[in-house]
């Protein structure tokens, strides 16, 4: 019998079904009041069946490093990213935006630290210049890191970050946070069950913080060779990276953004400012250090380290990347540097959700959201697949696919039953 008063109740039927961490072969996943009702169970009477014959269910994918608004958030699930990890943001703009999330269903999810701790002109001053921010609160002395702390936790911050960087990857000369300053804050923040993340990209800057105690780098360090030192240093402390090979890509000169948005799967869903910002690359570091980031990668695998997919897509302006299309080139990166498929699909899914706490979502499982994504193919075997998306859910809202530029309404999963299928 069909379930009494049953909300946006619905069966996927026919995928492959990737449950955030193993491949489960195709069974049924079962839908309703937006959360995964039963995996691989008995099928309801008289309930919708959506057909995924060929395709691949997912659980919703995560960028575990952007810095976003209201727009990103809305192109980022037209590609399957149901979970943004702000980096940092501007308390005026990220207070409004988290609200505006929780009453939507056309936006990806979001957490935020609020502004991260940098010196005055520091990181990422240079590359902010025209976005309108207002003053930035800092910390000079270590007796004004509590105060900092506070601040950002009023503000609603979810983690903190600290940014150590002279600005050398980037071409430039910068202030850098003094190593106290950073012991500081992981000592606050912890006092306050808060993580502590840190911008550090280079390997003196990385052995630092990882002193100091922080439980995450949001960079791979990349301005030379990796020590074997550092990255068991990594893996003793269970610390995270988050490589973000995206960015370092475009920092290095590589092409990987301008062959992203000529992917045909791409393009109809970016308006033409963000194609030309995909296409661009920063270019301010020599091309051979990417390959040092490559090699830190697979050390950091061979270890054991968590790694977590993210891209530092930003805004219009921060050229090499765009939210959403980004992720999936990350994947194809992590893959590069030595990861399988599966093990590229993990750091997308379930570890960063491990990591952060976020235990409602990350993986298939009976009681969490029905956060999904349904690609045609299989990503486990070519992590390429993971750009055929056909279906979005979020909280069990299906989202409509529509053309960049044009509206993209959350519409219940109940209605379709053949997949939509994106670009051509």
């Amino acid at each position: 019998m069909l379930r009494e008063s049953a909300v946006n109740h619905f069966v996927i039927t026919g995928a492959r079904v990737f449950d955030g961490e193993d491949l489960l072969g195709v069974v049924d996943v079962e839908v309703a009041d937006g959360k995964i009702v039963s995996v691989a169970g008995r099928r309801p009477d008289g309930v919708e069946l959506i057909d995924g014959t060929g395709a691949t269910l997912l659980p919703g994918l995560f960028d575990a490093h952007t810095h976003t608004d209201a727009e990103s958030l809305r192109q980022a699930l037209t590609f399957g990213i149901t979970t943004e990890l702000d980096m940092l943001s501007m308390p005026e703009r990220m207070i409004p935006l988290r609200r505006q999330v929780a009453e939507s269903s056309d936006l990806a999810d979001v957490r935020s630290p609020s502004i991260g701790l940098t010196p005055a002109d520091g990181h990422p001053h240079q590359l902010r210049k025209g976005e309108g921010d207002p003053p930035w609160p800092t910390a000079t002395r270590v007796d004004e890191i509590p105060a900092f702390v506070e601040a950002r936790i009023a503000e609603g911050a979810d983690y903190l970050k600290v940014l150590v960087e002279d600005g050398h990857v980037f071409g430039s000369s910068l202030p850098a946070l003094a190593p106290e300053l950073v012991a500081a804050t992981v000592r606050e923040g912890h006092d306050r069950d808060r993580m502590v993340l840190a911008h550090a990209m280079t390997i003196e800057t990385a052995d630092q913080v990882l002193d100091a105690g922080v439980d995450g780098f949001t960079h791979l360090f990349f301005d030379r060779p990796h020590t074997d030192e550092l990255i068991e240093k990594i893996a003793a402390a269970g610390t995270f990276v988050v490589p973000t090979l995206t960015v370092i890509a475009s920092i290095t000169g590589e092409p990987a953004g301008d062959s992203l948005a000529r992917d045909p799967r791409v393009a109809p869903k970016l308006t033409p400012a963000w194609l030309d910002n995909l296409s661009g690359a920063m270019a301010t570091s020599p091309h051979e250090n990417f390959g040092y980031a490559l090699e830190a990668l697979a050390a950091l695998r061979r270890a054991g380290v968590d790694i977590l997919a993210g891209t530092d897509a930003a805004h219009l302006g921060a050229p090499g990347m765009a939210h959403g299309a980004s992720l999936h080139d990350e994947l194809r990166l992590l893959v590069l540097g030595g990861f399988t498929p599966m093990e590229a699909l993990r750091a997308a899914t379930s570890v960063p959700a491990r990591r952060f706490g976020l235990a409602d979502r990350g993986r298939i499982k009976p009681g969490l959201r029905a956060d999904l994504t349904l690609v045609a193919g299989d990503p486990t075997v070519t992590i390429g697949d993971t750009l055929s998306v056909q279906r979005v859910w979020r909280g069990g809202t299906q989202l409509s696919l529509a053309p960049a530029g044009g509206q993209v309404p959350a519409v219940p999963g109940t209605r379709l039953r053949a997949p939509v299928r994106s670009g051509p």
